[in-house]
């Protein structure tokens, strides 16, 4: 008898493990017991993705976003786009324009002020962002996003090396306000 009562018991036991498939089941008490659990559950905290990990700044206040180095995205970063104040006009790279580090590949200017942009590093420029020529305004609106200037092939990705990530980045820019 005991080994029955102990076999039920387990059988019990294992059914008390199986996740519930209905809740028409279960108590109004027990139902809202297992929605917060499940909802504690899929609760995802902030985390920087892998794409905030590939995007790199320069002191000059440009990024790259090297998520593929055979077409990474240049642009001026969001403290620069508020900086200048609403963009009026862009100046883009010409494709196919061979570039290294440090050369000028176009400029931006807004009501307060001009400013040349300066690749990041060598390569080939192998796309614009055409709609910055008739909406210039793009690049305060999403300067790290729909605000990108050029697309370019880097040759040498040794250069990514000397670049700050987010992190640095934005210890740079409270620096500069500081001073």
């Amino acid at each position: 008898m005991a080994a029955v009562i102990a076999g039920s018991g387990a059988a019990a036991a294992k059914l008390l493990q199986r996740p519930v498939h209905s809740l028409a089941r279960c108590s109004r008490q027990q139902y809202l017991r297992l929605r917060a659990q499940h909802a504690r559950a899929t609760v995802r905290s902030f985390t920087s993705g892998r794409r905030a990990l590939e995007k790199k700044y320069t002191e000059d206040h440009e990024w790259i976003d090297i998520l593929s180095p055979e077409s990474a995205s240049i642009g001026i970063s969001t403290y620069a786009a508020k900086a200048l104040g609403d963009v009026v006009y862009v100046e883009l790279p010409t494709v196919d324009t061979e570039v290294n580090k440090g050369d000028a590949i176009g400029a931006v200017e807004s009501v307060k002020s001009a400013s040349d942009i300066m690749t990041p590093v060598g390569g080939t420029i192998i796309e614009v962002n055409s709609v910055l020529e008739d909406k210039p305004g793009t690049i305060n609106k999403s300067p790290e996003g729909d605000g990108w200037l050029a697309k370019i092939k880097v040759t040498d990705t040794a250069e990514l090396q000397g670049l700050m990530d987010a992190e640095a980045y934005r210890a740079f820019t409270e620096e500069v306000e500081d001073k």
